[in-house]
């Protein structure tokens, strides 16, 4: 039978106490991997920011532009997805002024998105507010906030404490009242998760912040066995294909050495009757 698209609005009401399964969100960044992600029936691509990682292979997500946003959003999109698509909107391009921040959404929704995600709590809030004015949906993100390790410092964990998790819970608050029709909750304490999961009315959708949240996300990449040695310790691998890939390529490579490949069963012959002039 055949998946209806995933809409923002029945996103916004699946929390699992009332009674709805949990949400299953993994990242895409291009036209294969959000077929395969959408064949899975995850509920949500997310075309992370994560893709400056871990398919451009920079230290940080900082580097990405709203351009790079853009192409692959576009190449997701292409794979005609019944899965929502949300985009995160990259570093600087929603921190300078809230008209800034709809032109620079309003692109990745031209390009197909149908929602953004943005980092940060109740200092985002006017921004969100104004996104949601120009109708544009908008998925929270607060803990760990991938953007803002220069102040972090690093990629830690947080609201270990309880003024840090008072704090995180006033922001989830606030974020629900700007509009946000969802919350990312990154690498913070369960039982912090839990409190945030059970006071909000929109869904929690939670990476390294345990089981009681509304919803799950986690990396196409780590998923499937790649960037092994940047492993966090919330992600669980449920394939190989990093090793598949290189095994294959492998015999590939040996094949044309040895002259294996190509066969027969990879050319194209001509008629019976062809042949070369003698000069």
């Amino acid at each position: 039978m055949t998946r209806e698209r995933v809409t923002v609005p029945a996103i916004r009401s699946s929390k699992v106490i009332s009674g709805h399964e949990p949400i299953s969100m993994i990242t895409a960044y291009d036209y294969p991997s959000a077929k395969m992600v959408d064949q899975s029936g995850a509920d949500i691509i997310l075309v992370g920011d994560s893709l400056a990682m871990v398919v451009l292979g920079h230290k940080d997500t900082l580097n990405l532009t709203l351009e790079d946003m853009v192409y692959h959003t576009r190449a997701v999109i292409a794979s005609d997805p019944r899965a929502l698509v949300i985009v995160d909107m990259p570093w600087m391009t929603y921190h300078t002024s809230e008209n800034e921040a709809i032109v620079n959404a309003s692109k990745l929704i031209r390009a197909g998105a149908s929602a953004v995600k943005l980092e940060g709590g109740s200092k985002r809030c006017n921004v969100i507010r104004a996104l949601c004015n120009a109708e544009i949906p908008v998925m929270g993100h607060i803990g760990l906030t991938p953007q803002s390790i220069r102040e972090l410092g690093g990629f830690k964990v947080q609201a270990r404490t309880d003024r840090a998790a008072d704090q995180l819970i006033t922001d989830a608050l606030a974020l629900q009242e700007a509009g946000v029709f969802s919350i990312v909750l990154e690498a913070i304490p369960e039982l912090v998760a839990r409190r945030v999961t059970g006071l909000v009315e929109v869904p929690t959708i939670g990476i390294g912040a345990g089981a009681g949240c509304d919803g799950q996300v986690l990396v196409f990449h780590d998923i499937l066995g790649f960037n092994k040695a940047n492993r966090a310790k919330f992600v669980k691998t449920y394939g190989d294909i990093e090793s598949l890939g290189i095994e294959a390529l492998s015999q590939f490579v040996k094949d044309v050495k040895t002259q294996q490949f190509p066969t027969r069963d990879h050319v194209y012959q001509g008629s019976s009757t062809q042949h070369h002039s003698a000069i």
